[in-house]
């Protein structure tokens, strides 16, 4: 039976694996090094360096790697006792940590879309 803590640490562990993820793929502070990582995942030879590069340009996929720190860090399982309880937890986590992505970029456009709306509104 799924307890009311295993439920609170999924969506409380989520929060700082989307945070982490949006910072890295779409902020300026890490500008230069995903511009990088961008160049080589599309001009690498090597198939494994464009997957591996890749992974630094998509907020979907990097949260799949942040979660498995998180989790190893934390020894967070949900549901099960054994390492089954890893793998719920993993997809799980991932899952509520994009959910929380999507609804912040939702958020961010609908803010810009008003901004606009004012600026268009009463210009100065």
């Amino acid at each position: 039976m799924i307890s009311t803590n295993q439920i609170q640490w999924l969506f409380l562990l989520s929060i700082p694996v989307a945070t982490i993820s949006w910072t890295v793929i779409h902020e300026e502070i890490f500008r230069e090094p995903r511009e990088f990582c961008s160049r080589c995942s599309k001009e690498s030879k090597s198939l494994l360096k464009r997957k591996l590069f890749f992974i630094f340009t998509c907020d979907y996929c990097f949260s799949h790697y942040v979660t498995l720190v998180a989790i190893l860090v934390t020894k967070y399982k949900l549901l099960m006792t054994d390492f089954s309880g890893y793998i719920i937890a993993f997809f799980s986590v991932v899952w509520i940590a994009n959910l929380y992505i999507s609804l912040y970029t939702l958020l961010r456009s609908f803010i810009k879309k008003i901004q606009l709306l004012n600026e268009k509104e009463d210009p100065k």
